[in-house]
């Protein structure tokens, strides 16, 4: 089942709103998806030189305060955290204020390794992940989503049919930098493809498909493939039926696989581009009765991206 919806604000001056527009559609998939709901927000970019990571807490009652004082006495003083319920969003500003893939690497190591109870959900320099347990309403309550600004969002409600219900579980998944997806549907080689990933270098928390399927992504973009080359290779990869909307730090896709069971709505506007599950999520929106809409093609690549 699960649902998902994605948002891409064309116009500078509507990027307040998007919080509560994705909102306003996440809320339409309730039905979709009860168990659990997550979504990814593009936002705040750091400045050169530093990393932002979501990270996520199983428990309600962590003591942030001592998390941060522990991270800054590891890393010299550079890192602020703030926390969001039980998520926290580290900035952390890197030694030689370059992409220095060697020192991030080293820091996700030492927050899984150092700081008992914490995941992290997302890395890059715009993404923030947030997602739980409960409803859409609950979860939309529990983060602010409503309230939050930002540039593109994608968010995802989940019914448990494969796997248990837990926040690992939910969706989005990222495991790249800014990149995440969401996906309905189910990948049947997601167990090899998973091995050979590891195999080069990719990070997995859960045995959920739909993390493969971004990490299979993140893969191929590391081996210098544009996101839409990678999504090409991934009609011939990965062997399945989905739906994915894929978020990136500049844009958005989505990809519906050859057969194409899974629904998916698309629609534009002069202000806004937005994908859904169904209509009714993208009837939400201002200025929808006015929307080019249109059903994805099977094996086609739809992508919207800021220069």
């Amino acid at each position: 089942m699960c649902g998902i919806v994605g948002l891409y604000i064309k116009r500078p001056e509507l990027e307040a709103n998007l919080g509560g527009m994705l909102s306003d559609m996440l809320m339409q998939m309730t039905e979709r998806g009860p168990d659990s709901a997550g979504f990814a927000i593009y936002r705040n970019p750091v400045s050169p030189g530093q990393v932002k990571i979501t990270l996520q807490s199983s428990d309600p009652d962590t003591d942030w305060e001592a998390i941060q004082t522990c991270v800054q006495a590891e890393i010299d003083r550079k890192a602020t955290l703030s926390p969001v319920a039980n998520h926290g969003i580290l900035i952390a500003r890197l030694d030689n204020k370059v992409d220095n893939e060697a020192e991030t690497e080293a820091l996700l190591n030492w927050v899984e390794n150092n700081i008992p109870g914490i995941k992290i959900t997302s890395i890059g320099y715009t993404i923030e992940i947030y997602k739980e347990k409960g409803s859409p309403d609950q979860v939309i309550r529990t983060f602010g989503l409503n309230l939050m600004a930002g540039t593109h969002a994608l968010g995802h409600t989940r019914m448990a049919t494969e796997s248990a219900v837990t926040t690992e579980h939910s969706h989005p998944f990222s495991t790249g930098r800014d990149l995440c997806l969401v996906h309905n549907g189910s990948l049947s080689n997601h167990n090899n493809l998973r091995e050979m990933l590891i195999g080069e270098g990719i990070r997995f928390t859960t045995d959920n498909d739909s993390e493969v399927a971004a990490g299979y992504l993140t893969w191929r973009l590391g081996q210098g493939a544009t996101l839409n080359q990678a999504l090409e290779a991934a009609l011939e990869d990965l062997d399945g039926f989905y739906t994915f909307a894929i978020g990136s730090k500049d844009g958005f896709a989505v990809l519906r696989d050859p057969i194409a069971c899974k629904p998916a709505i698309l629609a534009e506007t002069d202000d806004w581009v937005a994908m859904a599950s169904e209509y009714r999520a993208i009837a939400q929106l201002p200025g929808s009765e006015n929307a080019t809409i249109w059903e994805p093609e099977p094996a086609t690549i739809y992508s919207w991206e800021r220069s």
